[in-house]
């Protein structure tokens, strides 16, 4: 990984309306608590291009509005292959979105695409399920996960870009 001023991270889901962009919001809200805002640059993605523009899904600003999160100003946008570039790490909520990333990334940028989930191996799950169908139970779900996630990754992030000198 190339050391910038900022560590960018950039989470994906499928629409980028449910998934991605709570945990977009959960991670920013972790990154400004902790005074880590001016170092850590986040944003959001589907590898569909099913919502572009969109904000995000009414269940999902509700659930993060109760927990003290604002995603209004967040709207979809689509993956591309750019991100592989911009970003040191490229998190996907799912292995299908994991493979459509993979298929996107660019040669040389393999190393930035993760599995969400893989910074919280304390809850035993690979994925983060797709709320979208379901009712608002998911959703908190969702944000348990994710939650849990973004702990695991600023520590990661603190360990491999903020602890040198």
């Amino acid at each position: 990984m190339n050391k910038r001023e900022r560590v960018r991270v950039l989470f994906v889901c499928m629409g980028n309306i449910c998934r991605s962009p709570t945990a977009q919001g959960v991670f920013a809200k972790r990154v400004i608590e902790e005074g880590l805002s001016h170092l850590i640059e986040i944003d959001s993605a589907g590898t569909h291009a099913y919502h572009v523009g969109e904000p995000p899904d009414v269940r999902a600003r509700e659930t993060a509005q109760r927990r003290g999160i604002d995603l209004s100003r967040q709207r979809a946008r689509r993956a591309r292959a750019e991100d592989f570039e911009r970003f040191d790490y490229v998190l996907a909520m799912d292995e299908a979105n994991h493979r459509a990333l993979s298929a996107l990334c660019p040669p040389g940028f393999e190393e930035r695409l993760h599995l969400l989930m893989d910074y919280a191996p304390e809850l035993g799950q690979r994925e983060v399920p797709d709320p979208y169908y379901g009712g608002s139970n998911g959703f908190e779900a969702v944000f348990d996960m994710v939650d849990a996630a973004s702990r695991g990754l600023l520590e990661a992030i603190r360990r491999e870009h903020l602890t040198r000198a």
